[in-house]
C-alpha cells in the first residue's frame, strides 16, 4: 500500500511538472483595435497653449493632460507645404526618399500634382479630375502599410479628409480606400485607384447631405466677440474677403448659405464646419467598415482636418475666424474621443495628433508689430534668374523651365543639347540672386548644398527635400519673417513653406494603448512618428523610414511572471 501511495504521488507531481499554468492570454503583438491619426492642417504648436484657457476638458486639455505630449518637433526638410507632410508622417521619410517633393512638382519632365493620376476616373460623382487620384507617386511604404502587411493584410486601413492629398498619401498604397470631398457636388468620392463603386455607407452619408445643414445657419463666434482676447479685432486688413464688392467680408457672422450660393458647397472647406464634416465622416468610417471590431486585429484610420489650412490661409494667425475654428474642432475632438472611448475602451485605441506644418504671421501683422519681415517677390526671383540666365549663355535660350517651392527648375535637355556649363550657370544666377532679390539669406545649387557655407539646420533640411528629377535646381532660402508672394502688394491671410520655427514646430502628442502620459523637450522629428508607431504596433518600419522610436513615450511593459519552481509546484 505504501508503494502505492508513493507512485500516485510521483505520477501527480509528474503531472504538475507538465500541465502548463493558466495565464490570462494577451492580445497579439499587445497591438490596440484601432489606430487613429489626427492631422490638423497648418495647425502651430503654440496654439496647444494660446488658446488652452477655453479649451474643454475633454478635447485638446485632455490631450495635454493624459497624452504624452512631444513639446519640440520639427519638420526636417523644406519645403514645409502640406503633401510633404502628410506622407512624412506616415512613413517617416523625406521628400529625398519618398519622392512627395511639393504639392505640386515636376515628374518625367512635366509638371503634376502630386496625387494626380489619369489612368484612374473618379468614384461617387461626374468623372473629372477631382477624382483622378492615387498614392502612386508616393516612392515608399506607410505605416498603414506596413500594419497590413504584419498582418497579412487583414487589418483595415481608410483615409478621410476634405483634400485629396490628406486623404490618399497617409493611408498608402495597400489602403482598403481613402475618401475626399468633391466641391462641385459636396459629397466624398474616391478613385478606381481603391474600387468601381463606393461602399454603401459612402452613399448613406452622402445622401444625408451634410454638407449644406451645416452652412445653412451661417457661421458666428461660438462665444461674444468681445471674449477672442487671443485675436486682433475682427475687422482688419491682414484679411482677405471673399469677394471685391463687400458682400462677404472677412468677418463674422458669414453668411455660409447665400456664399455657398456663389461658390458651391466646396465653401465648407474654409469653415470649422469642415473639421466637423469630417468627424463625423471618420465615424461613419468606422462603423461601415467595422474597425476596430476584431478583438484580434488591428485597423488604421488616417483623419486629417483641411479646414484649419484653409481658414488660416484666408485669415491669418491671429484672427477672431482662426480662434473660433480651434475652439469649436477642440469642442468636435472631445466628442470624438469620447466616442472612442465608448466604442473601444479607453486602452483598446491609440491616438495620435500633429500637424503637417504650421505657419508664418501676416506680413502687415509683423509691419504693425515692428517685427521684421517683408515679401519675398517670386516674380522677381524668376525675373532676376532669366536675365541672369541670359546674360551667361549670351542670348534668350529660356532654359529655366519654373519658379516654385522656393526653387528653381531647368529644362535638362536643353541645357544638355546647347552645350551650356551648367556649374557655371547655376553659380551665375545663384549670385544675381544673392545680388539682388530683397529677403534672400541664401541661394544655392541643390547637389551642391553639402559643402554649402550654411548653417547645418538648413543644409539639412534642402538636403532632405530634395529629389532629383522632382524638385528644383537651385534652392531658395529667405530670410526670417519672409515668404513668398507675386507683386507689390501686401498679402492678406497667411502661408507656410520655410524652414523656420514658426513653419516648422509643430504639434505631436500620443495617446492611449501603450502610452504614458507625459511631456519631452528634447528635439524629435516629424519622421519619428511613423518610426514610434512601428515600434507600439510591432510592425516593420515603413521602407524609407529614416526616423526613430519615441522610447520615452512608451508605458512601463509589466513584468512577466515567472513560472512556479518545481518545489512550489509540489507543494
Amino acid at each position: 500500500m505504501r508503494y502505492k501511495n508513493l507512485f500516485a504521488g510521483l505520477a501527480l507531481a509528474t503531472m504538475a511538472l507538465t500541465t502548463p499554468v493558466a495565464t490570462q492570454a494577451a492580445p497579439q503583438h499587445n497591438r490596440p483595435r484601432i489606430v487613429v491619426t489626427m492631422m490638423v492642417d497648418q495647425m502651430t504648436w503654440d496654439y496647444l497653449y494660446r488658446y488652452q484657457a477655453r479649451f474643454v476638458e475633454g478635447g485638446f486639455k485632455r490631450l495635454l493632460t493624459q497624452g504624452f505630449n512631444c513639446e519640440n518637433t520639427r519638420i526636417n526638410y523644406l519645403p514645409a507645404y502640406t503633401a510633404i507632410g502628410h506622407s512624412s508622417v506616415h512613413t517617416g521619410s523625406v521628400p529625398t526618399l519618398h519622392g512627395i517633393a511639393g504639392n505640386d512638382f515636376f515628374k518625367d519632365g512635366n509638371p503634376i500634382y502630386c496625387t494626380q493620376d489619369t489612368t484612374v476616373r473618379t468614384v461617387g460623382a461626374p468623372n473629372g479630375f477631382s477624382g483622378q487620384m492615387s498614392p502612386r507617386n508616393l516612392l515608399t511604404t506607410t505605416i498603414s502599410d506596413e500594419l497590413r502587411i504584419a498582418s497579412n493584410f487583414r487589418s483595415k486601413t481608410i483615409g478621410v479628409a476634405i483634400k485629396d492629398r490628406a486623404s490618399i498619401l497617409p493611408a498608402g498604397h495597400a489602403a482598403n480606400g481613402a475618401y475626399w470631398l468633391d466641391d462641385k457636388t459636396g459629397r466624398f468620392i474616391t478613385s478606381t485607384y481603391y474600387m468601381t463603386d463606393l461602399p454603401e455607407w459612402v452613399k448613406k452619408f452622402n445622401a444625408r447631405g451634410r454638407v449644406a445643414e451645416l452652412l445653412k445657419d451661417g457661421w458666428n463666434t461660438l462665444y461674444p466677440i468681445n471674449t477672442y482676447r487671443e485675436s486682433t479685432a475682427d475687422a482688419v486688413p491682414y484679411e482677405q474677403p471673399w469677394d471685391k464688392d463687400g458682400k462677404f467680408p472677412a468677418t463674422l457672422p458669414l453668411n455660409t448659405a447665400e456664399l455657398a450660393k456663389v461658390k458651391g458647397p466646396g465653401v465648407i472647406r474654409t469653415t470649422p464646419f469642415g473639421n466637423t464634416l469630417t468627424f463625423e465622416m471618420a465615424k461613419a468610417a468606422i462603423e461601415g467598415e467595422s474597425l476596430g471590431a476584431r478583438k484580434d486585429e488591428t485597423d488604421f484610420l488616417a483623419m486629417s482636418h483641411s479646414a484649419t489650412d484653409y481658414v488660416g490661409h484666408r485669415y491669418g494667425t491671429f484672427a477672431v475666424e482662426t480662434e473660433d475654428t480651434y475652439l469649436r474642432l477642440d469642442k468636435d475632438l472631445a466628442d470624438f474621443l469620447s466616442y472612442l472611448d465608448g466604442r473601444f475602451g479607453r486602452d483598446g485605441y491609440l491616438f495620435v495628433l500633429t500637424a503637417d506644418h504650421a505657419a508664418a504671421h501676416n506680413i502687415a501683422f509683423d509691419r504693425d508689430h515692428k517685427l521684421p519681415g517683408d515679401v519675398f517677390r517670386s516674380d522677381l526671383a524668376r525675373q532676376i534668374a532669366d536675365s541672369a540666365a541670359r546674360a551667361y549663355i549670351g542670348r534668350d535660350a529660356q532654359v529655366i523651365r519654373a519658379y516654385m517651392n522656393y526653387q528653381i527648375f531647368f529644362r535638362q535637355g536643353l541645357i544638355d543639347t546647347l552645350g551650356i556649363n551648367r556649374q557655371g550657370l547655376y553659380h551665375a544666377i545663384c549670385k544675381a540672386i544673392k545680388d539682388k532679390l530683397p529677403g534672400v539669406a541664401y541661394a544655392v545649387p541643390a547637389e551642391e548644398v553639402a559643402t554649402a557655407t550654411i548653417p547645418d539646420v538648413v543644409k539639412t533640411r534642402i538636403i532632405n527635400g530634395y529629389r532629383k528629377g522632382r524638385s528644383g535646381d537651385i534652392f531658395l532660402v529667405p530670410d526670417p519673417g519672409w515668404y513668398s508672394k507675386s507683386g507689390t502688394s501686401l498679402p492678406q491671410g497667411t502661408t507656410h513653406g520655410v524652414w523656420s520655427p514658426y513653419d516648422t514646430h509643430i504639434p505631436l502628442i500620443f495617446m492611449g494603448h501603450g502610452v504614458r502620459a507625459g511631456h519631452l523637450y528634447r528635439e524629435t522629428y516629424i519622421t519619428d512618428i511613423a518610426a514610434t508607431l512601428a515600434a507600439l504596433l510591432k510592425t516593420q518600419y515603413p521602407s524609407g523610414c529614416i526616423g526613430h522610436p519615441i522610447t520615452e513615450a512608451f508605458a512601463p511593459v509589466a513584468p512577466v511572471a515567472a513560472p512556479a519552481s518545481s518545489a512550489s509546484r509540489r507543494r
